[in-house]
């Protein structure tokens, strides 16, 4: 089964209840399987160029090195597939980008933002992410956070100083560790894990999860999975009458059978056997 059939991706973003502009940055692409989605942060509308930089250079530059190699492929370097080699190299360059756009323009100066990034290939997903934005996993009953934040609280919870649920109600939850755009280099951080058939992926920016504690947003979604636009909507809603303090972005992608890609000139001819 191709991509397209096989996933199920919608998406939703919104200001919020107290913000004036929305800084979060959201984009997918069912056929390549991919999602990205960022949090941008700085002053007079920047968080909004940054994270609009960075999912706009991930995607460009995907869309263009996926049309003619396949992301399962190891690399013959470092042995690991070139989907996450992909990965890491097009949010380094986007990092880059929003560096020296910071630089150039003092505008821009200081601003930055988080990431997340998931690349959906031979039944498994590759994520990439920076910073705070999140992405968990609904399978069958278990819904768990799949990435580890970046961030103040979490180095807190990592050390054993706090638990949590002390970082959740923490009045320093905000204070990220690694973000894009800052420095001139960043390291984001890659995992690949195995996909089911029913799997939900949900890619969002702390705007959810610090208004929803993970065990109401997983209830949510358990009782929504038929229906993820709904699903989608009712999540940001959920976080608005909690408060909506911020920006509130949210991706959800869901497995609907295994799936495979034709690339290149395979992918012409399934194209050119169809018409």
């Amino acid at each position: 089964m191709k991509i397209p059939d096989a996933l199920q991706i919608v998406s939703e973003t919104h200001t919020g209840m107290v913000r004036l502009h929305n800084e979060d940055s959201v984009n997918f692409d069912t056929a390549l399987g991919l999602a990205v989605l960022a949090d941008g942060m700085g002053g007079h509308n920047a968080g909004e160029i940054a994270s609009s930089i960075a999912v706009s250079v991930v995607c460009v530059e995907i869309r263009h090195h996926l049309g003619s190699i396949r992301p399962e492929k190891k690399d013959v370097v470092s042995g690991e597939d070139f989907g996450v080699k992909l990965l890491r190299e097009k949010v380094q360059k986007a990092n880059a980008s929003i560096f020296h756009a910071a630089a150039n323009q003092p505008q821009y100066s200081g601003m930055g933002t988080t990431i997340v990034a998931a690349l959906f290939y031979a039944n498994r997903v590759a994520v990439a992410h920076v910073g705070d934005s999140r992405m968990y996993r609904l399978r069958g009953k278990i819904f768990e956070k799949m990435t580890r934040d970046h961030s103040w609280v979490q180095e807190q919870i990592d050390n054993g100083l706090i638990s949590p649920e002390d970082a959740y109600n923490s009045p320093n939850k905000n204070l990220i560790t690694r973000a894009m755009g800052i420095k001139a280099e960043v390291e984001p951080e890659l995992q690949v894990f195995d996909v089911q058939v029913g799997d939900i992926y949900l890619l969002c920016t702390d705007g959810l999860n610090n208004m929803v504690e993970d065990k109401e947003i997983g209830a949510m979604l358990q009782s929504l999975k038929a229906d993820l636009p709904l699903a989608s909507k009712q999540l940001i809603q959920l976080a608005n009458n909690n408060g909506g303090r911020d920006n509130v972005s949210v991706i959800l992608v869901k497995v609907n059978g295994k799936f495979s890609r034709p690339f290149g000139w395979l992918a012409n001819l399934f194209t050119w056997s169809k018409n």
